[in-house]
């Protein structure tokens, strides 16, 4: 904030430094700087508490699909909330909200997903296919199929076992994680940054190598589930090389591994498929999903099942122990229903999509040329720059550059919300984005890259 910040937005940051624990977050820098306060949203655009309009290129964490302030989301869950403000799936019971949000999203996914359970957040959702996996395999009488095996770079949310399962090694130390049986698989299949020398498809085979050869290091009858985001989001908006997803499907299925797709950042539209499992064409047993699902209007959350495990967790005659209060909460449904009705109509996934979609790729494309950027990568709405400092080699900025941080502020700044994840700029706007706005995003883009350069000496 600047010296000309208000008393109202001074107030605030004091409530703020006093009281508020913040995600990810060091708490001693934060209180001494001051938090920017958002007090508005309309569109594409957040408006902070000095009146400042940013773009949010981010559509607040990769979920505003439908950007801020529809107001036929508001009237869903105002109406929802009049006829029941809420009451749980619990006692044999249920609600037309969740009813028909169950059977959407089994017509939404790929193949043959057809069972539903609902959580509140994509870790629960984590959390939850976590549990079900483990009481498959017991029910199937394999009880020592008890490894997970997941991907080093990978991110699946932030609860003990999302966190776990998450191949962030920072997110590790502080809380004594990962929990015993999940195992992370490298290299990152990052073909920029991990496979020179290498075509994308030689790289692939490297990557594919390594998953089976931890399948083989761990005994094949041990392992329960491959988890992977059909593009790894918060690690750095990393879409896998050349045919990796078709050669993982069919790795899992040489050795009966369930294959389980985490399509929380990847769901509802943000590929321009309706799951990122379906823009890659592979056929996952288990999806998790949150985020766009209700444009993050309200959380909610799904963990959805197909093929074996799908029949034998609905055709299984005991008591599954698990469940949320929240689950299924019927403004959240009411608000996904009504989300997913706007996307079908308003051609927001798909070929009615596809000229915007093309649009962005190739606008956010033109960036490559600037001095700071190495590769830009994307598919859909989202789109990824890799900052380096020498294009030739592809190296890296040493670690005190903070080349991330400082793009990141220069954006915030100027009016634009980019996520920095280490050197990567990552994009992933609103699905409604314009193309006036894309060159707006674009144009503010390269200000700000152009303001970095500057700082670390490259223009």
């Amino acid at each position: 904030m600047t010296t000309t910040t208000s008393n109202r937005t001074k107030f605030w940051q004091s409530q703020d430094a006093e009281h508020h624990l913040h995600p990810f977050t060091n708490h001693g820098q934060l209180r001494k700087k001051g938090v920017r306060m958002i007090t508005g949203a309309k569109g594409i655009y957040i408006t902070d508490s000095e009146g400042k309009q940013m773009l949010d290129g981010m559509a607040g964490l990769w979920c505003a699909q439908l950007g801020y302030g529809n107001e036929e989301l508001v009237e869903a869950a105002a109406t929802a909330m009049r006829e029941l403000s809420y009451y749980n799936l619990f006692f044999m019971t249920s609600t037309p909200y969740a009813t028909e949000l169950a059977a959407k999203i089994a017509e939404k996914t790929p193949g043959d997903i057809s069972q539903v359970h609902f959580a509140c957040s994509g870790s629960e959702a984590v959390d939850t296919a976590y549990k079900l996996v483990k009481y498959y395999w017991n029910m199937k009488g394999q009880p020592k199929r008890k490894h997970f095996v997941a991907r080093v770079g990978a991110y699946h949310g932030s609860t003990t076992v999302a966190a776990s399962l998450s191949g962030l090694s920072g997110m590790h130390p502080q809380f004594d994680l990962p929990l015993e049986g999940i195992h992370h698989v490298g290299p990152t299949p990052h073909w920029y940054a991990n496979g020179q020398g290498l075509s994308e498809e030689e790289f692939t085979d490297v990557c594919v190598k390594a998953v089976e050869d931890k399948f083989l290091e761990l005994g094949p009858e041990n392992v329960a589930v491959f988890l992977g985001e059909p593009v790894m989001g918060a690690g750095g908006m990393m879409p896998p090389p050349k045919g990796y997803w078709a050669k993982i499907e069919a790795l899992c299925r040489k050795y009966g591994i369930l294959l389980w797709a985490d399509e929380v950042i990847c769901g509802w539209g943000r590929t321009g498929k309706w799951f990122g499992s379906e823009y890659y064409g592979f056929q996952p047993d288990i999806m998790t999903m949150a985020k766009g699902m209700s444009s993050g209007y309200q959380p909610i959350s799904a963990v959805a099942l197909g093929g074996d495990i799908a029949d034998a967790i609905a055709s299984n005659d005991e008591e599954m122990a698990h469940g949320f209060t929240y689950a299924g909460h019927p403004v959240a449904a009411a608000v996904a229903l009504k989300n997913i009705e706007i996307m079908e109509r308003d051609g927001l996934v798909g070929d009615a999509a596809q000229d915007r979609i093309d649009y962005f790729q190739s606008q956010i494309r033109t960036l490559e040329d600037h001095p700071l950027i190495g590769q830009v990568r994307g598919l859909g709405f989202l789109g990824g720059l890799q900052m380096v400092a020498d294009k030739e080699t592809r190296k890296a900025f040493d670690s005190e550059v903070d080349i991330g941080y400082r793009c990141r502020e220069n954006c915030f700044n100027n009016g634009l919300v980019m996520r920095a994840v280490g050197d990567s700029m990552v994009l992933s706007p609103p699905l409604i984005i314009t193309k006036e706005q894309i060159d707006e995003l674009v144009t503010k883009a390269r200000y700000a890259l152009d303001l970095t350069a500057k700082e670390v000496g490259y223009m």
